[in-house]
């Protein structure tokens, strides 16, 4: 029984020693990896309004848990290391935007150029140091922001031949996750909720299970704000909007324990798919999908409007004021 612990112990040591923080190795450290088994992993999240009851950074606080869950697959894999870049709280397209709002308290939004940029930049960095495996966990939902992400996977494999996939932006199959949806909400928790994409019971559920210090006890108070898909459009405009859809009110962190860990799990399956030689290129885009809504595409259109005027007024100060 003692050797057995020890060397369970000795696996999970040797595992662990495999997931590095990039923000603690030197530059010799980095240098003497393997560019072969070495997975780089950069996480992030948009800082963005959630409701009065969630923190801004709930997008985030998913992605870092997804990446762990990655970083101990890749660690598991024999001769493979994970370095993990420290997150990224940069994201486009906050959900305030649906309705046409573009300031919001928590929504700290940057243009989709700007994100496209700084992981391009890193891209760049990565490739031209050689490492040819690499995966973005930013999970949001704005079809501008998964463009964008899309497009610095697509800069990557085009120039250095490497793959630095944007994970959170392929449709994975979900079966697993809709099942346990299905199992763990009552009909009448989803009749009341609507599937809310944003900051209703799954989100605020998820939240619960991860981190359920920064929920507000608030939530259990707020009124339902019962609309379909297409009547988000609507009611996000409405002067009144809450900032959410749906009824966080009826969440639990059970229901968020079995919704993240299979989506998770979905998740670190297709990247180890990947890392085994799969083309993810089969796997259908999440943007494609959501911009084939023409009320999704409208709302992205609108809000690259507001993109535009912002970069043109940021322009026109630089013209009048930069340092030469």
């Amino acid at each position: 029984m003692l050797r057995s612990i020890l060397v369970l112990a000795v696996l999970a040591n040797a595992a662990g020693a495999q997931v590095l923080n990039l923000a603690e190795l030197s530059a010799e450290q980095i240098r003497a990896l393997d560019r072969a088994k070495t997975v780089v992993l950069l996480p992030g999240g948009i800082l963005e309004e959630h409701g009065p009851h969630l923190p801004s950074y709930t997008d985030g606080y998913q992605n870092e848990r997804m990446t762990s869950a990655l970083a101990r697959a890749v660690a598991a894999r024999p001769g493979w290391k994970a370095l993990v870049f420290p997150m990224i709280p940069l994201g486009t397209g906050g959900a305030n935007e649906i309705g046409g709002k573009f300031s919001w308290p928590g929504t700290y939004s940057v243009r989709t150029a700007t994100l496209r940029a700084v992981f391009m930049d890193l891209a760049d960095e990565l490739g031209e140091q050689g490492f040819r495996w690499a995966f973005i966990i930013n999970g949001h939902g704005a079809p501008r922001h998964n463009v964008a992400l899309d497009e610095v996977e697509d800069y990557f494999r085009d120039t250095y031949g490497g793959r630095m996939v944007h994970l959170s932006g392929r449709n994975v199959d979900m079966s697993a996750h809709d099942a346990e949806y299905r199992r763990h909400i009552t009909p009448a928790i989803r009749k009341a909720d609507a599937d809310s994409p944003h900051s209703g019971v799954v989100e605020t559920s998820v939240l619960a299970y991860l981190r359920p210090d920064l929920i507000s006890p608030s939530y259990r108070q707020l009124a339902n704000l019962t609309v379909d898909r297409d009547g988000i459009f609507d009611a996000a405009k409405a002067p009144a909007w809450p900032g959410y859809f749906g009824a966080p009110r009826l969440a639990t962190a059970d229901i968020g324990r079995f919704l993240f860990e299979t989506k998770t799990a979905e998740h670190v399956k297709l990247a180890m798919r990947i890392l085994d030689g799969f083309d993810e290129r089969s796997v259908p885009r999440y943007a494609d999908v959501i911009l084939a809504i023409p009320a999704a595409r409208a709302v992205s259109e609108q809000a690259l409007e507001q993109e535009r005027a912002r970069a043109k007024r940021q322009q026109g100060w630089m013209d009048r004021n930069a340092r030469r």
